[in-house]
């Protein structure tokens, strides 16, 4: 998708592979890419007026929420018009479209900052983005028919979930119409409401949390909010807060 981007390839093209022989993730991780899981990336070409490109990744995750939170749910939480797709780009942003979240009881489905999306504490799916002058690669991988096992922290996929018959082409096609609706609220209205759908979503606010900084420095704290920029705002056990711009999360 690089390479597409450089020659000049229209924003909403994707990409999808079977399989990879050199999938990787976040601080070049390698990702298990066996046949059956979605593996795909999308282009988006950035604007005079966009909001900043690093937040593409709430875009991003907001998307693969909706497509995975209503085959993993297994309580009876409604889907609304968010998680539909519903609501045109230009139209306010209202709770009406949250989507559907991830319910109380098994297979509830939350976002972790940055890039990650999980299933009851075990990861389905994670984002990475890369840029190539004002062209930003969306790269996303879902755990569909099968996840990896002896890692460090959890994993767990569609079908380990109950959704033995996802197909990861089928999923594409969802997935290309739900980021397509995001990323029109996110040039329409900016991030703002973005931001606020993700919270909606993501590991509540009180969440223990350990953040492994680049620089090798480690901070404990607590999931507070998510600032106007869309960085983590760790509560400190002082009561200090401390603005994470990146890092690696751990949930304790």
């Amino acid at each position: 998708m690089l390479a597409l981007a450089e020659q000049g390839a229209p924003e909403g093209t994707w990409l999808r592979a079977g399989r990879q022989t050199g999938g990787r993730g976040r601080r070049g991780r390698s990702w298990e890419s066996p046949d059956g899981n979605l593996y795909c990336s999308t282009l988006v070409q950035l604007g005079p007026n966009d909001p900043a490109a690093h937040t593409l990744a709430l875009v991003a995750a907001n998307a693969v929420h909706a497509l995975v939170a209503p085959l993993c749910c297994r309580t009876s939480a409604p889907a609304e018009a968010g998680a539909q797709g519903g609501g045109r780009a230009g139209q306010p942003w209202t709770p009406a479209f949250a989507g559907v979240r991830g319910g109380d009881g098994p297979g509830q489905t939350k976002i972790k900052w940055p890039n990650d999306v999980l299933v009851d504490g075990a990861k389905i799916a994670g984002i990475l983005l890369e840029r190539l002058g004002d062209a930003i690669v969306v790269g996303i991988g879902v755990n569909v028919t099968g996840h990896p096992t002896g890692l460090d922290r959890p994993a767990t996929s569609l079908a380990a979930q109950g959704a033995t018959d996802a197909e990861a082409g089928a999923l594409l096609e969802r997935l290309a119409q739900l980021f397509g609706h995001w990323l029109g609220i996110w040039r329409a209205q900016g991030l703002e409401p973005v931001r606020t759908h993700w919270l909606l979503n993501a590991h509540p606010a009180g969440t223990p949390m350990r953040v492994a900084l680049p620089d090798g420095a480690v901070v404990e704290g607590a999931f507070d909010t998510l600032d106007r920029d869309g960085m983590l705002i760790l509560r400190l056990a002082n009561g200090d807060s401390r603005a994470i711009h990146a890092g690696d999360i751990i949930l304790t």
